[in-house]
């Protein structure tokens, strides 16, 4: 399967990229696919406990399983002040 990836805000520069794509197996959660985003570009990886992570237009937990042409975004933390 393949899934288009976005990262947003500091996200894009940490990652080189605002836009990806990752051949993932069938049945591969979001958490699995967040680690493999973080090996391919490991300034993410810093802030992997607090990335906030969308398939769609939907926040989803780490358990979510990916189906094929699924659009995944990352986003750093809120910040507010």
């Amino acid at each position: 399967m393949i899934i288009a990836v976005q990262f947003w805000s500091y996200f894009a520069d940490f990652a080189g990229c605002k836009k990806t794509e990752i051949e993932i197996e069938n049945g591969t959660t979001l958490a699995k696919l967040h680690e493999r985003v973080c090996e391919q570009f490991p300034k993410l990886a810093e802030a992997k406990n607090s990335t906030l992570k969308a398939v769609g237009v939907n926040y989803q937990d780490d358990d979510f399983v990916l189906s094929d042409g699924d659009e995944v975004s990352f986003f750093p933390p809120v910040q507010g002040g």
